[in-house]
């Protein structure tokens, strides 16, 4: 799979949310441009579906920094559904929302939209997890995805949160994540 280096409506989704993501605009645009190219590799046929996938990758944990919250699911669907409507997509709310809903789902996901799903799942794991968990990409194309799109600090905000979370919530330390 070749590296997408330019992903033009999550540029124009996340400048929209500069103010809110301040100095985390790139790490997190640069984020959602990995897990978009670990999803192209993890569902080949995303490539002909990449626009709405680049709404649900832009969307997808948003509400941290709009909502300042780690508990940011329903706040990022809220977002998503608000922009689908406003620009007349309403009909893919569903399967957004449900791309958003389950995106830290701890076991594979089986339900409705489960062909787009399941494969952003992975992808944001793959990203997640630093390539330590891969599924079908291959370290080489992590290499390049990792050096085409730095980290810029995303990881360490993600540390940071939930050390936070963690301290202010002992009994629900990750709120985002799904059974």
């Amino acid at each position: 799979m070749e590296l997408r280096t330019t992903f033009p409506l999550v540029d124009e989704i996340l400048h929209s949310f500069a103010a809110p993501l301040g100095n985390d605009l790139v790490a997190y645009r640069n984020h959602v441009c990995r897990v978009l190219n670990y999803l192209r590799v993890l569902a080949p046929e995303a490539n002909a579906d990449l626009g709405r996938l680049q709404i649900a990758a832009a969307f997808h944990d948003l509400g941290i920094w709009t909502d300042r919250t780690f508990d940011y699911v329903e706040p990022s669907k809220r977002l998503a559904r608000d922009y689908l409507a406003s620009h007349g997509l309403a009909h893919f709310a569903p399967e957004i929302q449900a791309i958003i809903d389950h995106h830290h789902q701890l076991t594979p996901y089986r339900g409705v939209f489960s062909s787009s799903v399941e494969p952003f799942r992975r992808a944001d794991l793959v990203d997640v997890s630093l390539g330590a968990i891969r599924f079908r990409v291959s370290r080489g194309f992590v290499r390049v995805v990792k050096t085409a799109f730095p980290n810029a600090g995303f990881h360490r905000r993600l540390l940071s949160l939930t050390w936070h979370q963690v301290l202010r919530h002992p009994l629900r330390p990750l709120p985002m994540v799904r059974w």
